[in-house]
């Protein structure tokens, strides 16, 4: 096989954004990884021979497809659905189904590129996939929601199973919308088969997956304060969001001794001082999943909380942050303040929620900063576990889980210190540090594989 030439940066860059136009969250990431890439494939002729880089970069395959539904009153509704398989080489295709007005196919593809890294970076065998639909579940009845996610399914399950790819939720898909869709594979396949993660415990789900994200991103940000000699105890902690994920990881950060400040929604953030304790959490909790309120109805509840409408929190002086709410809800300027403030780390609890220029004032600034693929990895990893289950038709104890989540937080860690430090200084870059190991992952078993 000849040599390809090797094409810099820039080019590589601009190329994909020529073969993929109109799509900014998708070049992005794919900036992301490869800036740090680069350096460590230049030597390696062999990753450009078969041109690894470039086929990452190009999903298997990108399903889209109509779903059609009526609501309550009876009107008939057209949403868009997607499923991106990014890769598979490491194992099937593992990723969560979105469900918000925001999806497009940049921003599935973005995630499922993030997603194949991620997964690599857990040791266990996934590949990345994503998916979803601008389906908005907020304000539809339970019925609407069946009916939406039933349609949905009936379109998806020609391209998935538990060997194949294995969804899981995620924003706007929580355990109704698995049940449904779960419901509707059954149905249809008439096989009971672990092709989704996030089930309830009555038909195959896994203790702690709810707290699965955000208490892997706690530990994994506990990791990093205890590599430098420090610990979260007494830490003031500002955190985005007010779902699964925020609220976990403020449990967390409560249990190991820290204080959170604030929590946010798409409305606002709320500030407050006297620290959002596990009573305050759990009140969060209530207010989100039972009742569907908005955070700003927390000041009415708790004195001294202020809220702080279309904005969000990264002015709060605090000792570490965690957006755990959305893509880009962090920006250059917001890190700039974070840093000025005397926030010493960031774990990202969120898929890619620090842009690219807050991602280099962070690593400018060498605070410790945990990328997302790296520090959000808990959730995925409960669901490869919840696979492992399925496939052995057993349950763990919370207690095996736990532990077993813990340890694997641990590895991502140590995988991304191994290749993010440098010869004679004590600083670790976790972005580089988790894209160059997820990559290096895949990437060989991509060359095993040959030409395919």
């Amino acid at each position: 096989m000849a040599v390809s030439d090797h094409v810099d940066l820039d080019g590589f860059i601009a190329g994909v954004k020529r073969r993929n136009p109109g799509q900014p969250e998708f070049a992005q990431a794919v900036q992301e990884v490869a800036e740090d890439v680069f350096d460590f494939i230049q030597d390696k002729e062999e990753y450009h021979e078969y041109q690894i880089l470039r086929r990452i970069a190009e999903p298997d395959r990108v399903i889209s497809f109509r779903v059609c539904w009526e609501d309550d009153k009876n009107n008939v509704r057209v949403q868009r659905g997607w499923r991106v398989q990014n890769n598979n080489s490491i194992g099937p295709y593992k990723g969560g189904i979105r469900f918000h007005p925001s999806v497009t196919e940049s921003v599935l593809k973005f995630l499922a590129f993030e997603q194949t890294f991620k997964n690599s970076l857990t040791g266990l065998p996934m590949g990345g996939g994503k998916g979803g639909s601008n389906f908005n579940p907020k304000g539809k009845s339970d019925h609407e929601v069946m009916r939406f996610c039933q349609s949905f399914m009936t379109e998806l399950y020609r391209h998935v199973g538990a060997d194949v790819d294995v969804p899981a939720g995620d924003i706007g898909v929580g355990a109704r919308e698995i049940g449904y869709m779960f419901g509707q594979y059954k149905r249809i396949t008439n096989q009971f088969t672990g092709v989704l993660t996030g089930k309830g415990l009555e038909y195959g789900g896994s203790l702690i997956r709810t707290e699965a994200t955000g208490y892997g991103a706690v530990y994994f940000l506990k990791n990093m304060l205890e590599h430098v000699g420090k610990s979260l105890d007494g830490m003031r902690a500002v955190i985005s969001g007010s779902g699964n994920v925020a609220t976990y990881a403020a449990e967390k950060v409560t249990q190991l001794g820290g204080r959170v400040l604030t929590l946010s929604d798409s409305e606002g953030f709320v500030h407050d001082p006297a620290g959002i304790d596990q009573a305050k959490v759990d009140w969060v909790k209530d207010l989100k999943t039972r009742r569907r309120g908005r955070i700003s109805e927390y000041v009415k509840e708790f004195k001294g909380a202020t809220f702080h409408a279309g904005q969000r929190p990264w002015s709060v002086s605090c000792d570490v942050a965690l957006p755990c709410a959305t893509q880009n809800e962090l920006t250059g300027p917001d890190a700039n303040m974070l840093v000025a403030n005397g926030c010493i780390a960031v774990a990202e609890g969120a898929n890619m929620p620090t842009d690219l220029d807050g991602v280099h004032v962070f690593k400018r600034a060498k605070i410790l900063y945990a990328p997302g693929k790296a520090a959000n990895a808990g959730g995925v990893s409960v669901s490869g576990l919840e696979m492992s289950q399925n496939s052995e038709r057993r349950a763990w104890k919370e207690s095996e889980l736990q532990a077993m989540l813990i340890d694997i937080m641990q590895g991502i860690h140590d995988r991304c210190a191994e290749y993010g430090g440098a010869a004679g200084s004590k600083y670790i870059d976790y972005v580089k540090g988790a894209n160059i190991a997820g990559f290096k992952k895949v990437a060989d078993a991509m060359l095993a594989f040959g030409v395919v």
